[in-house]
């Protein structure tokens, strides 16, 4: 189905940690939503000098409500850009653009699977952890980040985790160190078939080389620049190895930003490898 384009309405406002979530009507939407999906939102408003939409990961859908389907979405404020939709208040009006991109794709069968976290990037995860329970999958989740106040929404996940793993770099909660320290184990205890990551580039890639390591199936959303979410900018574009074994620049914000871990040449995203189909000669 086509991505709707309307004029969302804030409903809700609430402080989580250090970040925002704020729920949106957005009638249509909800029902269109896949775990792993992103909306694309006008920032700054009319008059705003601010031209660059924001994508941000869709983190919990409700179908009904008294104002039709509601989507929520986790805001981290990085900038001007995001300082200004933190600041949004009931009844606010949006320009919105979803759902958007390639979704998680989901066992046919139970399967033992891992959620990957790193930040704020655990929001997607939870709409995925609920269907996959619902598919009869055992779900454990590994949850990252540089400190405690950075984790996100720890204690609702663990409630759809058959297990919960913490881990922040300075120690202030959980394991002291990333996420990668502890997903060896993991993977070894739970018998993992395959692993969903969302987070950080340098996580994704870190987890990604585990998965593969351990023979086990990854699915990483990424975390590229998204400015127009439609696939017309090519701000979001990252190497891509394709089924055919060639590497291609392919956009996140629709080829992705769901793509197989071991298919991503991590170590040369934000570059065009010289084998990649249709580069410049000599390469960059």
């Amino acid at each position: 189905m086509a991505p709707l384009q309307l004029t969302g309405q804030v409903l809700d406002v609430r402080r989580a940690g250090m970040y925002t979530v704020l729920s949106l009507t957005a009638p249509g939407l909800a029902e269109r939503t896949k775990p792993g999906h992103f909306l694309n939102i006008g920032i700054g408003g009319e008059e705003s000098g601010l031209l660059l939409r924001r994508a941000f990961a869709i983190y919990q859908v409700q179908s009904r409500g008294v104002y039709g389907g509601s989507v929520d979405i986790v805001v981290g404020v990085h900038g001007k850009g995001t300082q200004w939709l933190a600041d949004r208040r009931r009844h606010d009006n949006l320009s919105i653009v979803g759902p958007l991109g390639k979704p998680f794709t989901l066992p046919k069968d139970p399967a033992n699977c891992i959620l990957v976290g790193g930040g704020y990037g655990t929001a997607p995860l939870f709409m995925l952890a609920d269907q996959l329970r619902e598919r009869g999958c055992r779900v454990d989740v590994v949850a990252g980040a540089a400190t405690e106040e950075k984790l996100f929404g720890t204690l609702e996940i663990k409630r759809a985790a058959s297990t919960l793993t913490v881990t922040t770099e300075d120690g202030s909660m959980g394991v002291q160190g990333r996420v990668t320290d502890v997903l060896d184990d993991v993977i070894t205890k739970t018998k993992a078939d395959v692993i969903y990551a969302c987070g950080p580039m340098g996580m994704l890639a870190a987890v990604a080389n585990v998965a593969a390591a351990r023979g086990v199936y990854s699915q990483c959303s990424v975390e590229e620049s998204m400015a127009c979410g439609i696939g017309v900018c090519m701000t979001c574009v990252l190497p891509v190895i394709g089924d055919d074994g060639v590497t291609r620049m392919v956009r996140s914000c629709v080829e992705g930003p769901v793509f197989r871990g071991d298919q991503v040449r991590w170590s040369d995203v934000g570059t065009v490898p010289v084998d990649t189909l249709g580069a410049p000669t000599g390469g960059h």
